[in-house]
């Protein structure tokens, strides 16, 4: 753009010296300028025009750690080549790289790459949009076209898989009948009812079908198995967040970037409260449990409960965008909601909390039938003065099962041993 100033200002100048003058070379020289002026604004109009951008995701969901992969085409629809073009991306995934420049591109020609992101930070992130940005040779022009069509991926949290934790699928206790239907096939029929397109073939009831000359499928009930609760403290009064400490170099002018960190989880307690809740989902589902989620964030968030891969889908999905803005204590949700659990269900606890009111609350909950077990992410070890002693030590004292994780920890270890309040 400061080129095209120049060129203008020199056109002007000569412009006035041919007035004045009446001179033929300086009506020439303005000529020449006003023919490059415009071929250059014309030139990079044409770069970004008739260009089309086609972007496909693999696949709308990933997981922290997975790698997202996208694919580009670029095509040249115009009459002439392109001899230089920048795509620009302006998605939202961390570390998503996609922007390309092309050198050259003939006509009816494409050109095609593929992005691969490590997925590092959970969350629902939009992909796209794209500029188009080109020039002229002389470097007078830009030009820039926006293509507004976006996308969204979805990054689960990490999950870990637990081999144990709590007690044994076999050592929970069952609950009462539980009269709620569920697209989860079971041996419980509740009823029969017409068939819907999309029913399996294995629901259908065939002496109903015979009878009434009409497809008839069954539906089926819950087991009466106890529910596990997950219920994850969002609450922002506390939570601890350890932060990574920015060097210099030795003349102290640049700053050295800390080494990538063994774990993928940020040294934060929301995200290993995430993390850790979403493992215990998928352990917990894999034994063939109902699992439910409580937690009130910036609003509250709840999943009823019920069990299969559709259910841990629900479940990952509100994690991956919960945010520990509340203003609620994990204590005064117990109290809220724990009117709603069964007797002998499972209620999970995991919170940073060292307040030792939300184990009274855990502990009126076990009177009433209501097993609990707390998961406690130890905040003085991500830099808070709070230490999670006094609260584990309650636990104990109360009878609840109890683990601890620290920040660093493999949870996979962490959760599948019992802690010692020491």
């Amino acid at each position: 753009m400061k080129h095209s100033i120049v060129i203008l200002l020199l056109m002007g100048v000569a412009l006035a010296g041919a007035l004045f003058t009446g001179r033929p070379i300086l009506y020439n020289l303005t000529y020449s300028l006003l023919g490059v002026t415009v071929l250059s604004y014309l030139w990079a109009w044409y770069n970004v025009s008739w260009v089309q951008v086609d972007r496909e995701t693999l696949s709308s969901r990933a997981q922290v750690g997975n790698v997202a992969e996208e694919r580009f085409l670029l095509r040249n629809r115009g009459p002439l080549p392109r001899l230089w073009l920048e795509v620009r991306d302006h998605s939202e995934l961390p570390e998503h790289r996609a922007s390309m420049v092309i050198n050259a591109l003939a006509s009816g020609r494409e050109h095609g790459w593929a992005v691969r992101t490590t997925c590092r930070r959970r969350g629902r992130f939009r992909l796209g949009p794209v500029s188009l940005v080109s020039g002229d040779p002389f470097g007078m022009f830009v030009q820039r076209r926006e293509l507004t069509p976006t996308s969204s991926i979805v990054v689960f949290p990490l999950m870990v898989d637990l081999h144990r934790f709590g007690a044994l699928s076999g050592e929970l206790v069952g609950g009462g009948t539980m009269h709620r239907r569920t697209h989860y096939v079971t041996t419980n029929v509740a009823g029969v009812r017409e068939y819907y397109p999309g029913d399996s073939f294995n629901r259908i009831h065939w002496p109903s079908t015979a009878r009434t000359g009409r497809l008839i499928v069954k539906e089926f009930e819950l087991d009466p198995t106890a529910d596990v609760w997950l219920c994850v403290d969002m609450d922002r009064a506390v939570q601890a967040e350890q932060r990574l400490e920015v060097s210099f170099d030795k003349h102290g002018d640049l700053p050295v970037l800390p080494a990538r960190r063994a774990t993928a989880l940020d040294p934060s307690t929301e995200e290993y409260l995430v993390a850790a809740a979403a493992s215990i989902a998928r352990y917990f589902i894999a034994q063939k449990r109902a699992v439910g989620l409580l937690a009130y964030g910036e609003r509250r968030e709840a999943v009823q409960p019920d069990r299969g891969d559709r259910q841990l889908s629900k479940i990952l999905e509100t994690l991956a965008v919960i945010r520990a803005g509340g203003d609620v204590g994990i204590d005064r949700l117990l109290m809220a909601e724990g009117l709603s659990f069964g007797r002998n269900s499972v209620a999970v606890v995991l919170t940073p909390s060292a307040d030792t009111a939300w184990v009274e609350a855990l502990r009126d909950l076990s009177r009433r039938g209501v097993r609990g077990i707390g998961v406690v992410v130890d905040p003085s070890s991500f830099g808070s003065r709070r230490r999670a002693t006094g609260v584990l030590q309650a636990l104990v004292e109360t009878g609840i099962l109890a683990y601890r994780v620290r920040e660093g920890d493999s949870l996979a270890a962490a959760l599948s041993a019992p802690a010692s309040p020491s």
